[in-house]
């Protein structure tokens, strides 16, 4: 499975971006899509997951009501719709796929990993 990440880009305090997700390869038909995000000198963090029905949706607590998840399997691609963006949302961020359920949180459950896509916001 090959993940490509996109979207990024630099946008000021409470503007608004899209991420994209696109998966080609071999695709699974259960599991997660999670997306994570990386500060520089800070540890890879959670930010929000989807199973492959989109029946199971979950967010870490400091982008809820901010971010949405959704996905679209007939183009493969999972989006990360972010608003109202703060300085601190600042980031790279990653999408990832774990094939089999799992601690949707843990960077450790994921199999495959895009390469990253660069989140600047400006205050």
């Amino acid at each position: 499975v090959q993940l490509q990440a996109s979207g990024g880009g630099l946008v000021q305090t409470g503007g608004s971006l899209r991420l994209s997700c696109a998966a080609s390869g071999r695709t699974f038909s259960s599991g997660f899509v999670g997306w994570f995000r990386q500060a520089p000198g800070k540890e890879r963090e959670f930010v929000a997951a989807i199973s492959y029905s989109g029946g199971s949706i979950y967010y870490a607590d400091t982008v809820k009501g901010r971010f949405t998840i959704s996905r679209d399997n007939a183009k493969n691609t999972v989006y990360l719709q972010m608003n109202s963006l703060k300085p601190e949302d600042t980031a790279v961020y990653y999408c990832a796929v774990m094939r089999n359920g799992g601690r949707y949180y843990d960077t450790r459950e994921y199999d495959y990993w895009g390469q990253g896509t660069l989140v600047t916001v400006s205050s």
